[in-house]
């Protein structure tokens, strides 16, 4: 994961304008500052800033210091999933319009105009080539102009986009293209087969995009979810990138991520075992090694840790029910506090669960007035908030956190909020 610089006071300085970003956010009302950050592969730095005027202009002014490259515009936080990149020659103005619908468009600058109107071209070819094999088609000289047009779509883009920034991300993205008609499970299978054999991982642009993570996701999510495939596909993109150990572990850490968000806590497993965890250690990214083996600890499928509830009294030896939902929560958490009234009349319908309710806390005296309302819930109070080693082994970043736990206190589910866990009550 990329570290971003936040910079919340500027000092006013006197620079020399070479070029701009300019251009036009819309709705006007939805946008206050636009951000300018340089990408590179290991850090996304803070350049410059404009404030977004009432009509939804802005301009960023440019001096000589800033050199040709990826960039991003950050609009709104988190800044990580409100952005989007350009690119910069080093040499022209970038005029742009970026709508919250529509997303966003360019009125000048070549590079970026060339990789929008390739991306464009590139998506509707193959769309049209997915329509034929899904009507059944049978037309063989069909098909053949289709790919021919695939191939002078990319062949054209590449030979436009020669000296430009856009090009390395042209040429990368280049798939397989058939000489000869093929049935649709050849074709998937060689769009698969190929699919690496363009990408240039050394490229100091592409390492500095967020192009090669969304590609190697998209590879990677191709096919139906399957365990045995996400494993072969993670083990086929590490050889794809080669000894690039930086760029490995960025795109490892996304796909670990996304295998932990989309429920497949084996392969998040493997991910760390066989690969993440020992390229953290090698980095010395001590946070991200803390983070893997938090999540190991508590992961679906493990026993949860213990801790004791009172002096005589473990979690380990509550045996009244077939389950328990563990929640962490606070008292000083206005979340916490809308949620817990929720769960205590849902679970009033679950009579085999028993609620164990943490409470984060830096005093024991709003603690005690809360718990009152819920004589039901086993509570127990972990002061020292965040630092509380309970917390701590439960790598709790947020309240309040729900684990859902058998009778043998293995963790079945970790709901991201009190609805999350109504849903898996209701089909389980």
């Amino acid at each position: 994961m990329k570290k971003w610089f936040y910079i919340f006071c500027i000092m006013p300085s006197l620079i020399i304008a070479q070029h701009k970003i300019s251009g036009a956010f819309s709705p006007a009302s939805e946008f206050t500052y636009a951000f300018l950050y340089q990408a590179t592969p290991t850090s996304v730095n803070y350049i410059n800033q404009a404030q977004v005027n009432p009509d939804g202009s802005f301009e960023i002014t440019l001096d000589a210091s800033v050199k040709k490259g990826v960039y991003k515009i950050v609009y709104a936080v988190p800044p990580e999933d409100n952005n989007f990149e350009i690119f910069y020659e080093g040499n022209e103005d970038v005029e742009l319009q970026f709508d919250l619908e529509k997303g966003l468009s360019f009125s000048s600058s070549k590079s970026n105009l060339l990789w929008t109107s390739y991306s464009e071209a590139i998506s509707k070819i193959n769309a049209d080539i997915s329509v034929y094999y899904s009507n059944n088609k049978q037309n063989e000289t069909q098909l053949l102009e289709l790919f021919q047009q695939l191939k002078s779509i990319q062949d054209s883009f590449e030979s436009q986009s020669q000296g430009t920034i856009a090009h390395a991300f042209i040429t990368s993205n280049r798939l397989y293209i058939p000489n000869n008609a093929e049935d649709v499970e050849t074709y998937s299978q060689n769009i698969i087969s190929y699919y690496f054999d363009h990408v240039d991982f050394s490229n100091t642009w592409i390492q500095s995009s967020d192009y090669i993570t969304d590609r190697i996701v998209a590879y990677v999510f191709a096919m139906p979810p399957n365990e045995t495939y996400y494993k072969k596909a993670i083990d086929e993109t590490v050889t794809a990138i080669g000894n690039n150990q930086i760029i490995k572990l960025t795109i490892l850490q996304e796909l670990w991520q996304n295998m932990i968000q989309n429920d497949f806590s084996e392969v998040a497993h493997y991910i760390s075992d066989t690969y993440l965890l020992e390229l953290a250690k090698q980095q010395n990214n001590e946070l991200l090694v803390e983070t893997l083996m938090d999540y190991k600890k508590t992961a679906v499928g493990v026993q949860a840790p213990n801790f004791n509830i009172t002096t005589k009294q473990s979690l380990y030896d509550l045996n009244s029910h077939n389950n328990y939902v563990l929640v962490f929560w606070s008292s000083s958490c206005g979340h916490c506090l809308n949620e817990l009234p929720i769960l205590k009349s849902f679970m009033e319908s679950y009579p085999n669960f028993k609620v164990v309710a943490f409470g984060i806390e830096d005093n024991a005296e709003s603690w005690k007035a809360e718990i009152e309302s819920y004589p039901e819930f086993i509570h127990v109070l972990g002061l020292e908030k965040w630092d509380n080693p309970v917390v701590v082994d439960y790598g709790i970043q947020g309240t309040p956190s729900y684990f859902i736990l058998d009778k043998d206190k293995t963790i079945v589910a970790k709901p991201d909020d009190v609805e999350e866990l109504k849903v898996f009550l209701e089909k389980n």
